[in-house]
């Protein structure tokens, strides 16, 4: 344990914490960067906040993805019980490779492209139904449908279905920041893994053209995914294939809105919104800490000593704001040109739905701009409340006046 910065000393994990993780990133930079902190769910995890090391750490095999290496023989068959346990985000070589392999062929930047004319479809879709309105919840009514038509038309799920999704997505997210929900959790999980359970078989049965009857059938095919692989890696889609791109659509929104002189400047020159998306996603990424990786042996950092073991976490925020990486770090500034930003990572374990988000992200900016050029936060921005949990990093809500 490191005893001369505690995670109380640096302001981790409180409710000004979660409304503004800034001044206690750039703390624990300047003062202990490989940082040992208590959770909130009563463990300690090295906390990465320099952007150096989190590159080296994201790249780095020593630092694995699979806990379950460390447990005994009957603990590790229950934790892989859990349906989100077996899937690329929580893998390493050589199952990562395969399970990833499974999928990325619906996300070259080619196949997300052809998809850009229907998520236009979409956009304008929700635009029409806010004519009318003056004052809206850009989550609620944009952010949030969105990506999530999109992404359950990719893998098939029934559109009067999108909202339970949504409600399981959020439990499962915010449950890394409130062991206290526990219940709430185990039936959501359970809820979760039954419809899944229950759609899979449907779709052994009638078979469709859609992600997750190709995923079925290349598992039939002796294509190496178990039953246990698809529901892990169909929840990570379900999960990870909106949550990140409602946070980065209404965080880059609640960006451009506090920063008039950018949102200006962005439509004036709409040209920009691709250097405009990168530092969205520097800014206020739209995942605050990277999802967990363990010690595999020892290593040292920074002169800090991690045991075998031990659980790591990158700030990914933390990183985007290192000054010794970016110019004027705190500024948002959208002619910064191009980024080395972590928002989606770093090494194999890059976001694979970062083409999409990307396009999305475009579009739905583009689009909201383009339909309500007097686009402007409906309240202060410190009455704005922030979503719980260490994962990821989006407002609850964003109210906005239309014209």
């Amino acid at each position: 344990m490191n005893n001369e910065f505690n995670s109380k000393d640096a302001g981790l994990f409180t409710h000004a914490f979660n409304q503004n993780p800034y001044p206690a990133f750039q703390s624990l930079r300047q003062h202990d960067p490989v940082h040992q902190a208590l959770m909130p769910d009563g463990h300690y995890a090295w906390i990465i906040t320099r952007y150096e090391d989190a590159v080296a750490v994201l790249k780095d095999t020593r630092f694995i993805k699979d806990f379950t290496v460390f447990l005994n023989e009957a603990e590790r068959a229950e934790a892989q019980k859990n349906i989100f346990s077996q899937n690329m985000l929580f893998a390493d070589p050589p199952d990562h490779k395969r399970l990833r392999g499974l999928v990325q062929q619906a996300f070259t930047p080619k196949m997300i492209e052809e998809l850009r004319g229907r998520i236009t479809e979409i956009a304008n879709e929700l635009i029409d139904d806010m004519q009318g309105r003056s004052q809206i919840d850009i989550i609620d009514d944009f952010a949030f449908p969105l990506p999530i038509i999109v992404i359950c038309e990719m893998l098939g799920v029934p559109s009067e279905d999108r909202d339970k999704f949504r409600t399981w997505s959020n439990t499962l997210v915010e449950a890394s920041n409130d062991p206290g929900k526990a219940e709430k959790i185990q039936q959501h999980t359970e809820e979760f893994t039954s419809y899944l359970r229950e759609w899979i078989a449907t779709r052994r049965e009638h078979p469709e053209d859609d992600m997750v009857s190709k995923l079925i059938q290349a598992e039939e095919a002796g294509d190496r995914l178990s039953e246990q692989e698809l529901y892990g890696v169909v929840s990570l889609l379900i999960i990870a294939g909106h949550e990140t791109t409602v946070n980065l659509i209404s965080n880059g929104l609640f960006a451009l809105m506090t920063h008039p002189e950018q949102m200006r400047t962005l439509r004036q020159q709409p040209g920009l919104i691709r250097p405009a998306i990168e530092e969205m996603l520097r800014f206020e990424g739209p995942v605050e800490f990277s999802t967990d990786r363990w010690a595999a042996e020892t290593v040292e950092i920074q002169g800090k000593t991690i045991q075998k073991g031990d659980h790591v976490l990158v700030a990914l925020d933390a990183a985007n704001r290192d000054p010794e990486a970016f110019e004027d770090p705190d500024v948002f500034d959208i002619t910064r040109g191009q980024s080395k930003h972590l928002a989606f990572g770093k090494g194999m374990h890059f976001c694979l739905g970062a083409p999409l988000a990307r396009v999305e992200t475009e579009v739905a900016v583009n689009t909201l701009l383009e339909r309500f050029p007097e686009l402007q936060l409906d309240t202060s921005s410190a009455e704005l409340e922030w979503r719980p949990g260490i994962l990821m990093r989006g407002l609850t809500e964003l109210p906005v006046r239309l014209a």
